[in-house]
């Protein structure tokens, strides 16, 4: 039984990070089908034509990928508030690795909306001819991609302690934390590979399935069953760590 303020905050912070964990996979699904909607890869008049007819759709999209960012911190702060008993270093070092994640993709979110200029805004289109936007949509993308590699790997490293930390407290199944794990490693794995190796980006994106199973279903776990709190295994790590 959960008898004391602490072990509370603990089963309230991890029911945070299962809400948040669903809430951001949701938003980052609303920006992936509307960018893929109106995107056309390798043609910039077709985007910009379906961009310019669907702006503020597209608008609500770039929105929904910095909601996601910003809710990457309360998920890390759930995360945090929830195995910080374990092993505090441990814990601080994974939501700095999170926080790092969120601040990248909230920079990532502004150069989008830079970017939007050049399809909607006919004044840009006229400094350029269709090559030069062409070039310069693509040079984005690349950057885009670039980025979103590296934030993933910040994302992976902070994601894996904390799934080493659920493990080590046994406050979920630890198959749950081994799967989670694994999963995290995994995405750490690939994003290298994309970005020593981009012509496998292709396949290497399907290393990316198990990561979102694995929060799927840790998120209902948090959010549905909560944690289970084993004040042994708390006291034990602050003894180790004071």
């Amino acid at each position: 039984m959960v008898n004391n303020t602490a072990e509370k905050s603990q089963v309230r912070y991890a029911s945070l990070a299962g809400f948040m964990y669903l809430f951001v996979i949701i938003t980052y699904a609303v920006n992936a089908y509307i960018a893929g909607s109106l995107e056309v890869p390798g043609d910039f008049a077709a985007t910009a034509h379906k961009i310019t007819g669907s702006e503020t759709l597209y608008r609500i999209g770039l929105c929904s990928s910095l909601t996601s960012s910003l809710c990457t911190v309360f998920l890390a702060m759930g995360l945090y508030g929830a195995v910080k008993p374990i092993n505090n270093n441990l814990a601080l070092l994974a939501l700095i690795f999170r926080l790092v994640e969120a601040t990248m993709g909230g920079v990532m979110a502004a150069i989008n909306f830079t970017f939007l200029k050049l399809y909607t805004g006919a004044n840009y289109a006229n400094a350029f001819n269709i090559k030069q936007l062409s070039a310069l949509v693509d040079l984005q993308s690349g950057a885009y991609s670039a980025a979103i590699n590296i934030a993933a790997i910040f994302f992976s490293l902070g994601s894996a302690i904390f799934f080493y930390l659920f493990f080590e407290a046994r406050s979920i199944p630890r198959s749950l934390s081994v799967f989670g794990l694994s999963a995290s490693l995994l995405v750490t794995v690939i994003c290298f590979v994309k970005l020593i190796l981009p012509r496998y980006a292709d396949i290497a994106d399907y290393g990316w399935h198990p990561m979102g199973l694995a929060e799927i279903v840790v998120g209902l776990w948090l959010l549905i069953k909560g944690v289970k709190i084993r004040p042994e295994v708390n006291e034990n790590h602050n003894l180790v760590t004071a």
